[in-house]
């Protein structure tokens, strides 16, 4: 807000002071032209009093005026033209701006930091106070500036340019100069000549302006010496005859151009002229453009300097300087429109012309002397010559008052009475009749009475002023002389102010009723103007902003946009300078102002209003207003030529969330583009810039190494790989790096130290810490993730990548050296570039950009480059609805597009390792954008034919897959590991065969069969090493070695190879993640090796469940004595569900694998050879297996067949198969192993005993049952083959195909088991169980101390004995012992009968044991030994001989095992009497 050095009743001082015409001759004009200055210029600097002056007042009190301020002018014919007037204040406000480079006024209020103008006024909270305290102190220190220079400098011209008016005098001249140079040849008639003309201007009619205070008018005759070139005596002579003729009072005698004009400048003279008349210069230069030979003058010429001489000679040898106005416009021109900016001139001439007239010097024929003369003349005049005029004609008024209106003492002694007494009600504006064309005859005496209220007010005289007024007012409002009355209610109050000691409150009620009458019944808003400019200074200064915003805000109407505008400024700088700041209306109004600063063509000045009031509005939700805002400033800005400016407040509006309809978005949009435009063709050759529009996620942008996946070929399909179109899953993504490492691990044969996974596609949850690998010629994708904010769709076009490289070469021999090279961009990285990219409205899009580089070095992808354009008809585009979207290449542009940039900057993750990192904010590195393109490496396809999607449990499935090397370089070194390798098989070493085609193995079996020749069931052997089939050898069963023909593919080769795929036990939906691992023949530094992912997903259905029991046979020996036996039970059943088409399964084969045991035949067979399973059927078969006889590490594979073909289970891919789905199994057995090294000496013995007891309990005989299920499809019948393992670990403890169902089976027992499984068939299958501990138990179970030895008795069946010949009946009975375990063992023999109960005594009494009643046995490891007994009976009957004890011990042990070995089955006697 306005602010002055000066105080408010200073201000008002200053508004209104006495004014004194001067008249020179052309002479006297001449003289002080010698000085660049007019007589009334040169007497300017030096028009305000330095000394108190007193005068007598109507009562003869002494009155004393301090800083009397007077005005010499030229005297102006013509009043202004309102037209001019405008002109002149427009042309005010215009070259008046807020200095630039300056600290901006900041102001806090809340939440709000609002800088206000050119001095930095910071304040703290609370806010009001300190900011009082800060203004108040900027108001006392005489170096404070105006914080609205151009509000002072517009109210100064208002009030100085106002024409003089009839219903008051306190503008009208109170006397006149009459200059005349002593070199004149006759200065007395000069001063004669120049008297007759100011009484013609006064009292003719010819003249109606300007206004005199009085017909008697002083007239002070001045003679103008010339010291350099005048004669002094003549001059002091000639002034002689002055004072005899008007008296010593009434002339003066100023000599000046003591210094010649010629005089060097070596003597600084200080120039006063410059404060004044730089300001004015420019404000002035249009006014005078009619080329008048005129004087700038008006009742104050602080604004108003002359620019052409004065020098030119008129006929009548005077001067025609006030013949007419200065503001007079011209005639071509029209007075109406000097608010809009047509009339308004460019900065630059404005400037130009500044600089002109400041550079021209001024008073250089004075010295300092000479000063002292003006200011010793102008002194001399006030006090001789003014101030007793006015004293003398206030008397006089004084008097002709009292007589006229028989008053019987003065005025001024009657102002007592005249307000002690009873008060007239007024009326009030509404009641009163529109009389403003009243008029007063001169000699009225309510125009005295003001005439005396006005000169009082010149000289200080506020009291006495406001009793005058005070009486007019009350005469004016009688008469109902409503101009009269306003005027005199305006002075009233503003001498009511200035009143020293006030002794009574600021009327501002009078100013009210002034400015309505003004407005409303006057219709003269200059006048309304004047008192609310006054009024509000004064309201201001007694901290009452809010009444004077109201007041500002009253006048803001539409006859004028540049006085609302500065009005409605001020009033907003008032809301925020209250107690409780207003801001929101403080910004409401800049709001306002700025408009209307807008419509009066202030362009500088209506965005420094919407740019103050946006700091409000900033940030605060208020989206809608924020968007109006800056698109103002960016249209005021494109006017200004501030086309930086223009195009970020556009910018803001665009990125911002709005909540504009579709329509305004796009105008918005057009707006900008059509800015945008205009800058980028000032620096056509300069950097892109920053574009607002797409949004884009830099974080959500993914980096793609690799080419695109090969779509399907018929029963061809490439490998999955990675591709952008794939979800990140973190899990998966561990999974392939566990595969990865374990691969690398077995290439190096031993683990990597800091393993780091190869990485094709970099997203925000990859580790993006080092730099990723690219290779030469092959593509980098960069996928960029555009959003559309607007409701408008956006077209991108010529859409590329933009990069930097830095060529480097990577061989061994440079050592990643740079070096330079010859080359252009395009040979070293190749860009794609999309034509056409459309967004549709709040759409977000990814656009999927690459790039090929050509050599190796460091890329870094430092964002996208495009043209931003819209298209036309967002609505209906060609007939097609825009919701249906619109076809590549059919888009039609609006024709505005510009290019720019926009950069991917990617914040890396937060670090949160140390403590310093913990308590700070610190970002790691994200370098997925700054590849180095590494030396080329082989490429890999691999493609699946004919692989299966659906499979039955245990199902095999023969498929084919290709390997294809794509790149210019070999590979070597292939492999693949995988989570399942029980689920696939390349085969062993034997099937490097050529393969058959896929067409022609289409109904061949997956595996290798031969014809049977014999009926016979007994197996046929055969054997194989688990080293022929990856497992047994220690290494990671999940890396698999891929047998490619001499383990190289040439570039550009191919090789298809056969592989078998088992579906999984479990049903259900099964994902098989294949991680194919290669190597280049020649090593790199940057990229070992490199890797393929394959993700196959199978779904698999119930097929077979398998269970088997194994039992210890009762023979010692079989007929053929082929040594130790057991019977191994299998139950076979049909589980599959209708839903797979399965019509039924044959059981082909029963087959198994041990190192020890072998079956032998299958016992009991039914006629029918072939096992048919239908629906839910089950089927039972009974296997006789035998001891190996020779211990081998290979494992023996026993083939029992129950169809025409026999399938070699030793060979690929049954055994591969087999052994692969057993993985753990062997890694179980190798830590047992490992265990039982480590253990101490002490417990190592005790450990040995107790696995050897285990052992004998143990068979490790492995079940393979291989079946054919006949399937019906599409009305044909297909053969599906498969196979299901089960491991016999223990004697009598049954085991099953599924270790799921193991673990249900162990829960729920057997019965419960069945009933869940017919309950919920389609039930998923979950192990929640915990596993068996491998641990060695302390002590052995019974059940493996009962099976040390094996027993048996062999006697007759029959005995026939003669009871009558002899009465004891003895039968020889043999007792086998055999040893099942690998150590010695003592054996005792116990043949008492134990009696439990009587009945036992009964049964056992009837026979006895004859001989040694107990034996002592040692056996060695798997011996069998006989032991020749008696039994003696003296009865026939049936008798049971399985009483014999037998207790056994390790020989090497304490007796802490023995125990009761486990009875045979009953051994039943027949004892016949013949």
């Amino acid at each position: 807000m306005a602010q002055r050095v000066q105080s408010v009743q200073e201000f008002l001082q200053d508004s209104f002071y006495p004014l004194v015409a001067a008249l020179c001759s052309e002479e006297a004009e001449r003289i002080a032209r010698k000085n660049n200055l007019g007589f009334c210029e040169l007497v300017k600097p030096f028009c305000r009093l330095t000394s108190e002056v007193h005068m007598r007042d109507p009562n003869n009190q002494l009155h004393i005026i301090k800083n009397l301020k007077i005005a010499v002018n030229n005297i102006i014919t013509q009043p202004p033209q309102p037209g001019a007037i405008r002109k002149l204040l427009n042309d005010v406000v215009t070259i008046s701006q807020p200095a630039e480079g300056l600290v901006a006024n900041v102001i806090t209020a809340g939440d709000y930091d609002l800088n206000i103008s050119d001095r930095s006024v910071k304040a703290s909270v609370p806010w009001y106070s300190s900011w009082k305290d800060t203004l108040m102190g900027l108001n006392t220190s005489t170096f404070y500036s105006a914080t609205t220079p151009w509000f002072e400098a517009y109210r100064e011209s208002f009030l100085q340019s106002m024409p003089a008016s009839d219903h008051e005098f306190i503008n009208h001249y109170v006397a006149c100069m009459l200059v005349v140079s002593s070199s004149e040849p006759d200065p007395v008639e000069q001063f004669l000549k120049l008297s007759q003309e100011q009484h013609r201007i006064q009292h003719s009619n010819e003249y109606s302006y300007p206004k005199w205070f009085i017909p008697n008018t002083l007239k002070y005759y001045v003679l103008l010496h010339d010291v350099s070139a005048g004669e002094e005596q003549r001059a002091d002579s000639i002034y002689e005859e002055m004072k005899q003729r008007y008296g010593t009072q009434g002339c003066y005698l100023l000599k000046i151009n003591s210094r010649g004009s010629n005089r060097g400048a070596d003597e600084q003279i200080p120039d006063p002229w410059s404060q004044y008349l730089q300001k004015s210069s420019i404000q002035v230069q249009e006014s005078c453009e009619d080329g008048l030979h005129t004087v700038i003058s008006n009742k104050n010429t602080d604004h108003f300097i002359p620019l052409d001489g004065l020098g030119n000679d008129s006929k009548d040898g005077l001067s025609n300087n006030f013949k007419t106005h200065p503001l007079q416009l011209d005639h071509t021109s029209d007075s109406g429109c000097f608010d809009g900016t047509d009339y308004l001139k460019s900065n630059a001439s404005l400037h130009e012309s500044k600089k002109t007239n400041t550079g021209t010097p001024h008073g250089m024929c004075l010295t300092l002397t000479d000063h002292d003369r003006i200011r010793q003349f102008i002194q001399e005049f006030t006090f001789r010559g003014l101030l007793p005029h006015i004293e003398k004609t206030i008397r006089q008024l004084n008097d002709q008052l009292i007589s006229r209106k028989g008053l019987s003492r003065s005025l001024f002694s009657a102002t007592k009475k005249w307000f002690s007494g009873s008060k007239v009600p007024e009326k009030s504006i509404n009641e009163l009749k529109s009389t403003s064309g009243l008029l007063y005859p001169p000699e009225a005496p309510e125009l005295q009475i003001r005439k005396m209220a006005d000169l009082c007010f010149l000289v200080q005289h506020y009291e006495l002023a406001y009793s005058c007024y005070h009486t007019a007012k009350k005469d004016f409002l009688n008469d109902q002389a409503m101009l009269y009355a306003a005027g005199a209610l305006e002075m009233a109050a503003v001498s009511a102010f200035l009143q020293p000691g006030a002794p009574r409150p600021y009327p501002a009620h009078y100013m009210d009723t002034a400015i309505q009458t003004y407005r409303d019944i006057c219709k003269n808003m200059m006048l309304a103007e004047r008192c609310v400019l006054l009024s509000a200074e004064i309201l201001k200064s007694q901290s009452k902003y809010s009444e004077a915003a109201a007041l500002l805000i009253r006048l803001t109407t539409e006859d004028s946009d540049l006085r609302s505008a500065l009005l409605l400024e001020q009033a907003a700088y008032c809301f925020i300078n209250m107690k409780s700041p207003m801001v929101r209306k403080f910004a409401f109004h800049m709001i306002l102002a700025g408009h209307r600063y807008s419509k009066a063509g202030q362009k500088k000045h209506a965005l420094r209003c919407y740019c103050q009031a946006m700091q409000v509005y900033k940030g605060k939700g208020w989206s809608l207003a924020e968007d109006h805002i800056n698109f103002t400033i960016g249209r005021q800005s494109f006017t200004l030529r501030q086309l930086e400016n223009a195009v970020s407040a556009f910018r803001h509006i665009l990125i911002n969330d709005s909540k504009q309809t579709a329509a305004q978005q796009g105008a918005f949009l057009r707006e900008y583009l059509y800015v945008y435009k205009n800058v980028s063709q000032l620096s056509p050759d300069g950097p892109l810039p920053q574009l607002p529009l797409p949004c884009i996620n830099s974080s959500a942008t993914r980096v793609f190494f690799g080419h695109d996946r090969r779509p399907a070929e018929g029963e061809k399909q490439a490998a999955t790989h990675i591709s952008l179109d794939q979800e990140y899953d973190s899990e998966f993504s561990q999974q392939w790096k566990d595969l990865e490492e374990q691969v690398v691990a077995a290439s190096n044969k031993s683990a990597v130290s800091n393993f780091q996974p190869t990485q094709y596609c970099l997203n925000r949850y990859s580790d993006n810490s080092r730099f990723p690998l690219g290779v030469v010629e092959e593509p980098i994708t960069v996928e960029v993730a555009f959003r559309n904010p607007l409701k408008v769709p956006l077209l991108l076009t010529d859409l590329s990548l933009l990069w930097k490289f830095k060529p480097k070469d990577f061989s061994s021999n440079n050592n990643g050296e740079s070096k330079e090279l010859m080359t252009c961009g395009k040979d070293m990285i190749g860009a794609e570039v999309i034509s056409e990219f459309l967004i549709n409205s709040e759409e977000t899009k990814m656009a999927r950009l690459k790039l090929f580089p050509h050599q190796t070095g460091e890329l870094h992808i430092l964002g996208v480059v495009y043209n931003l354009g819209t298209i036309q008809g967002t609505t209906v585009l060609d007939g097609i609805d825009s919701s249906v979207g619109f076809q590549t290449g059919k888009y039609i542009p609006n024709g505005t597009s510009v290019r720019g940039r926009q950069d991917l900057e990617i914040q890396g993750p937060r670090l949160n390792n140390t403590k310093e990192e913990k308590t700070s904010t610190k970002y790691g590195p994200d370098r997925r954008l700054d590849p180095i393109i590494a030396e080329e490496m082989p490429l890999l396809e691999v493609f699946f034919i004919n692989f299966p999607t659906g499979l039955l449990c245990g199902e095999i499935r023969k498929t084919y897959v290709e390997f294809m090397n794509v790149s210019k370089c070999p590979l070597t070194g292939l492999k693949v590991a995988s989570k399942r390798p029980e689920c696939f098989t390349f085969g062993g070493s034997s099937t490097i065969l050529t393969p058959l085609s896929p067409s022609t193995s289409e109904h061949s079996s997956a595996y290798k069969t031969v014809l049977k020749h014999s009926t016979s069931v007994c197996s046929l052997m055969s054997s194989a090493s688990s080293v022929d089939f990856g497992a047994g050898t220690g290494s990671e069963t999940e890396v698999i070695d891929v047998p490619l023909p001499d383990s190289v593919l040439l570039p550009g080769a191919s090789v298809q190879l056969p592989m078998w795929i088992r579906g999984p036990d479990e049903e259900g939906v099964h994902e098989i993640h294949f991680l194919f691992y290669y190597e280049s023949i020649k090593k790199h530094s940057k990229m070992s090796h490199r890797v393929l992912r394959h993700t196959a997903v199978i779904c698999t259905s119930r097929s077979l469940t398998v269970r088997a029991t194994a039992y210890r046979s009762n023979a010692l020996e079989d007929e053929k004595g082929e040594g130790d036996n057991m019977l191994v039970f299998v139950d076979v059943e049909n589980i599959n569900t209708s839903e797979a088409g399965v019509k039924e399964f044959h059981i082909v084969q029963v087959s198994s694998n041990s190192k020890n045991w072998k079956l032998q035949e299958s016992i009991n067979l039914s006629e029918d050879k072939d096992i048919k399973l239908a629906n839910r059927e089950k089927g039972k078969l009974c296997l006789k297996s035998v001891r190996c006889k020779h211990l081998l590490d290979d494992y023996t594979f026993a083939d029992i067949i129950f169809g025409n073909e026999q399938i070699i289970s030793s060979t690929s891919p049954c055994a591969d198969f087999f052994f692969r789905s057993l993985p753990s199994e062997f890694r179980r057995t190798q830590t047992q192993q490992s265990m039982n090294t480590s253990q101490g000496t002490v417990k190592q013995s005790l450990d040995n005993a107790v696995r050897l007891i285990q052992k004998c309990s143990e068979v490790d005989l492995n079940i393979i049952v291989l079946w054919k299920a006949y399937v019906i499809e599409d009305n044909k019948q297909l053969i599906l083959e498969g196979q299901h393992h089960v491991v016999l670990h223990t004697v009598g403890k049954e085991a099953f195909s599924s270790a799921q169902k193991q673990g249900f089976k162990k829960i729920l027992g057997n019965s419960d088991w069945e009933d869940l499984e017919q309950e919920s068939p389609e039930m998923v299958l979950f192990n929640f169980f915990r596993p068996e501990s491998t641990s060695v138990p302390a002590r052995p179970s019974p059940d493996h101390l009962s099976s040390l030895i094996k027993t048996s008795l062999h006697y007759p069946e029959t005995f026939n004995h003669s009871f009558h010949q002899k009465s004891l009946c003895v039968v020889p009975v043999t007792l086998l012992l055999s040893n099942c375990s690998q150590a010695d063992v003592d054996v005792i023999i116990d043949l008492r009968h134990k009696t439990t109960s009587p009945e036992m005594l009964e049964i056992h009494g009837s026979f006895t044991w004859l001989g040694q009643t107990q034996y002592k046995v040692q056996l060695k490891s798997m011996e069998v030994s006989r032991l020749q007994l008696k039994a003696c009976f003296v009865h026939t009957g049936v008798y049971n001989l399985g009483t014999p004890r037998v207790f056994a011990k390790l020989s090497d042990q304490v007796t802490l095992f023995e125990t009761s070995q486990q009875n045979s089955m009953p051994a039943l006697i027949i004892i016949n009497s013949i």
